[in-house]
């Protein structure tokens, strides 16, 4: 470049000149030469996640969203698996007791001669005769639910019996009757078994087993529990149930015979 900074003067070409300053020793561009290879590995490190995020930016964020919906139906069914209700057995084929020592509604008798409804929303109707074996939980009027439903869902289930809730329908002072809603709110706390509801708009399981409502004490605010033989004869009746030793052998007597 010229001293008073206008412009070069050609070379014997007629192309400006140029000041170039061209090292005594190559050594002296090694910097430069690292400098460049770093800028390479870059360039090339970037390419190479273009190349991977390529089949999911393609789809913006659809991907990621359907791969952590797929994920969270895998775990959700894992735990299902792991810890949520499992079936309950159907009822036994054996033949209905034909001459029982007490009369329908009684210990030692059967079931009475009546139907309730069954399934999801009550609306099957079925023999209270075809209920066993198993037990039936009568809760009564305003019922809270206690964890002797899930305890006594997963000894039935141990013994493959059945398990059934009904709600009294009966009045009681300043109570209303437990909903099916919160029948199934109650079943829903069991996890060793699954209990099946019963609606029994009439009341004949109450009328026959249960206290009357308002009955003071655990006898009239907690479970009736009813044990029904596989030939249909109620063997006992236990008001108030607690969960224990002695609850798990009523349950096992019922489930082996002895």
């Amino acid at each position: 470049m010229r001293p008073d900074g206008g412009d070069p003067e050609p070379d014997d070409y007629g192309l400006p000149r140029v000041d170039v300053v061209v090292p005594d020793d190559a050594r002296e561009l090694e910097r430069d030469m690292a400098a460049y290879h770093r800028e390479e590995r870059r360039r090339r490190r970037r390419a190479r996640v273009r190349r991977l995020a390529r089949p999911v930016t393609r789809f913006g964020v659809a991907i990621p969203i359907i791969a952590g919906a797929l994920l969270v139906a895998l775990l959700s069914g894992v735990l299902m698996t792991a810890f949520g209700p499992r079936p309950v057995p159907r009822p036994t084929g054996a033949q209905l007791a034909p001459r029982p020592s007490a009369s329908p509604g009684e210990i030692g008798g059967l079931l009475p001669d009546r139907e309730v409804g069954t399934g999801a929303d009550g609306d099957v109707p079925t023999s209270l005769r075809d209920l066993r074996p198993g037990v039936i939980g009568i809760v009564p009027p305003a019922y809270e639910c206690e964890s002797v439903v899930a305890d006594l869902a997963a000894r039935t289930w141990q013994y493959k019996l059945n398990f059934w809730l009904v709600a009294d329908p009966r009045p009681a002072p300043g109570k209303k009757a437990t909903p099916l809603k919160d029948l199934k709110a109650c079943a829903g706390t069991a996890h060793g078994g699954t209990p099946l509801i019963l609606e029994d708009r009439a009341g004949v399981l109450a009328a026959a087993y249960a206290p009357a409502p308002g009955t003071p004490g655990p006898t009239g605010t907690g479970l009736t529990a009813v044990f029904v033989q596989p030939d249909g004869v109620v063997t006992e009746i236990v008001r108030g149930p607690r969960s224990g030793a002695e609850l798990n052998g009523r349950v096992e007597s019922l489930g082996t015979g002895y």
